[in-house]
């Protein structure tokens, strides 16, 4: 083990965390932001390609682009707009699952992310999961049942959105897993900005509508921004950390969507959403605790 890692091991310096946190509150805001206005009556479409655009914008900015154009310079370009196309189906599906959900459901079926892409790594990746984290992949679908509990509650239109939007998210992380020993951090990030941006164009003119009023205006720069200004601080804090090191910290977003939900639309959370939440929590915890403990048995063995 390296110096570097074994410090992010045995410390996770409090910048990074505060950067995973701030993730969090900007993509909250986003998530809010981009609610209010598909429930106003504007095309999720134009939302989505107003907050890709604004993303590629700070992109080329926060990173330096103008200085040093060569760091978005793509190892395969068509890998690249897959990978892209997955972030473009999580957006526009989660925009559309928010028109009839509520901010912390759509937030609690994400979280099922660690979990799925635990299941399709085997296939996918050879990253085969022994049986401890294939029991608690099973308890996080559990955890989503309890949350969408399909014949017994009301699992409608926003529910399949939702998981839908979890899958795109589940192929991109495992799209950027695979790409990222050949593609730079910069490149992941533009490219996952552009290329919607590009694709989204020939539905443009069919989608937009004029803001509403000067509020929806600003909410579309909101969204534009904390797009580009979250994303950029998620390279921050792992440019300094561990994955590992940090997973426990996104959860938290949890608790901003709750709030959110509530100051702006007045919506609280229930009961099964709440506990399905947990299950699906702890089960995603629980997987991140078992990757570090082989990963560790794997260094102690390499030592």
């Amino acid at each position: 083990m390296n110096q570097i890692s074994a410090r992010h091991e045995a410390a996770t310096p409090v910048p990074a965390i505060l950067f995973v946190l701030l993730t969090g509150l900007f993509f909250t805001v986003l998530d809010t932001c981009a609610k209010y206005l598909v429930l106003s009556g504007m095309s999720s479409a134009f939302v989505a390609w107003t907050r890709f655009a604004g993303h590629t914008l700070l992109a080329v900015v926060l990173l330096g682009g103008f200085r040093n154009a060569s760091i978005f310079k793509a190892a395969s370009l068509p890998m690249q707009v897959l990978r892209s196309l997955t972030l473009l189906g999580s957006t526009i599906f989660n925009f559309a699952a928010l028109m009839t959900l509520q901010l912390a459901q759509t937030a609690a079926i994400f979280f099922a992310v660690p979990i799925l892409v635990t299941a399709l790594a085997g296939p996918l990746l050879g990253e085969w999961a022994g049986w401890r984290r294939w029991l608690a992949a099973l308890a996080g679908f559990c955890g989503v049942l309890v949350i969408t509990r399909p014949g017994v509650g009301e699992f409608g239109i926003g529910h399949l959105f939702a998981l839908c939007a979890t899958l795109s998210t589940c192929f991109y992380v495992i799209l950027t897993r695979r790409m990222s020993a050949k593609e730079t951090p910069e490149s992941l990030v533009f490219y996952s900005a552009l290329a919607p941006t590009v694709l989204l164009l020939p539905v443009v003119p069919f989608t937009a509508s004029a803001p509403p009023g000067f509020l929806h205006l600003v909410l579309l720069v909101i969204i534009a921004a904390c797009g580009g200004i979250g994303h950029w601080f998620l390279i921050k804090a792992y440019s300094i950390a561990s994955t590992i090191s940090l997973a426990p910290y996104p959860y938290l977003q949890m608790v901003w969507m709750i709030a959110a939900g509530y100051l702006v639309f007045g919506q609280l959370p229930d009961g099964w959403t709440l506990g399905g939440a947990a299950i699906i929590v702890a089960s995603g915890l629980y997987i991140v605790h078992r990757e570090h403990r082989l990963r560790g048995q794997g260094q102690r063995a390499a030592n």
